[in-house]
């Protein structure tokens, strides 16, 4: 008996060997099959019950059967499916906040929320963000931050959010801007009442589809970045800020200016507030950013433009924007909030 004959003990009943090519693609089959530690599963026959309970099966291939298993629990990689949908664009956003280096506790507030629904309806995106940097004693400041973000976004929530899911007529619901300003003016007279010796600025934008409604107290800013640079959308209600658009200090001496901090308008210090309101169309591509003094303070605009153009994850831009901040001296809380709106 030849050795093919004595490794598969393979013959017919007269003792006649099979022929050379069948013997051949036999032992090949074999040698094919002990060179494997485990059998292979046919991946278009997989009976998930009868598996050894070594053997990892993925949801998505018990489903349709076309991943290849092994006993050693490994699986081949299934291909990533491409989902091709404009519908699905929405905005996302990053958010980071940081007490710095020098204070003892962080009196920035931040707020980021966002929405969207997609169904018969054809209800617009929506979303709200706000950042206000606390004045006042040592918590003096972090209340009237925390209470005015609260509020307003309590405000926001009922009086343009809701009604907006609701489906209620524009016309039978208050201006956004006007909502948005009504929503500040009540965390004005909160902040009197219940903190009077806090304050802080507040900068707080609704996102209604591609539209921003901006109400805005303050030195925290907004950031309108494109292509084409970058642009503050938002003015300083500061002293310096007055006295640059007096002629009477440029912009590098009130980066110096022993009263660069002072306002002469914040929440918290007057019953009668005036807001400022504007409303922006966002480009696609765009990104907005909102922060406190903290940061544009300590990181120049080109820095700016440059961490959140070369970061395509808005949380990771906000995160380095505010390491950078710290890196360079870090004197006040630092706070980033970071939209980043789809491509057409």
């Amino acid at each position: 008996m030849n050795i093919i004959q004595r490794l598969f003990g393979q013959s017919d009943k007269k003792g006649t060997s099979k022929s050379a090519e069948e013997t051949s693609s036999a032992a090949a089959n074999s040698a094919s099959r002990s060179t494997s530690d485990a059998p292979r599963t046919d991946e278009r026959n997989v009976d998930t019950d009868r598996l050894p309970a070594d053997v990892v099966m993925p949801a998505s291939a018990k489903s349709t059967a076309t991943a290849s298993l092994y006993v050693d629990g490994a699986t081949r990689p299934l291909p990533a499916e491409v989902v091709i949908a404009a519908g699905n664009k929405h905005i996302i956003f990053g958010q980071s906040t940081d007490v710095g280096m020098v204070r003892n506790n962080n009196q920035d507030a931040a707020y980021s929320f966002f929405t969207m629904l997609r169904s018969v309806d054809d209800y617009p995106d929506f979303g709200l963000f706000i950042v206000a940097d606390g004045m006042g004693g040592h918590h003096d400041g972090e209340k009237a931050s925390a209470m005015t973000a609260r509020i307003v976004a309590a405000q926001v929530a009922s009086t343009i959010y809701q009604p907006l899911l609701a489906g209620i007529d524009s016309n039978d619901r208050p201006p956004i801007t006007e909502a948005l300003i009504e929503a500040v003016q009540k965390a004005n007279a909160s902040v009197i009442a219940k903190v009077p010796d806090g304050g802080t600025t507040l900068t707080a934008v609704a996102i209604v589809g591609d539209l921003a409604y901006i109400a805005h107290v303050g030195d925290s800013r907004i950031y309108l970045i494109t292509r084409d640079g970058v642009e503050q959308i938002t003015r300083d209600h500061s002293l310096v800020q007055r006295l640059i658009e007096l002629d009477q200090l440029t912009p590098e001496e009130a980066a110096e200016h022993p009263q660069k901090n002072v306002l002469y308008r914040a929440l918290g210090q007057n019953e009668a507030l005036e807001v400022d309101a504007l409303t922006r169309r966002l480009p696609p591509n765009s990104k907005l950013l909102l922060c406190s003094d903290g940061l544009w303070s300590q990181v120049q605009e080109r820095e700016i433009a440059q961490i959140v153009r070369n970061n395509p994850d808005p949380q990771e831009a906000c995160d380095q924007l505010v390491a950078l901040a710290n890196t360079h001296g870090g004197i006040d809380n630092v706070t980033a909030i970071l939209l980043q709106v789809p491509g057409s």
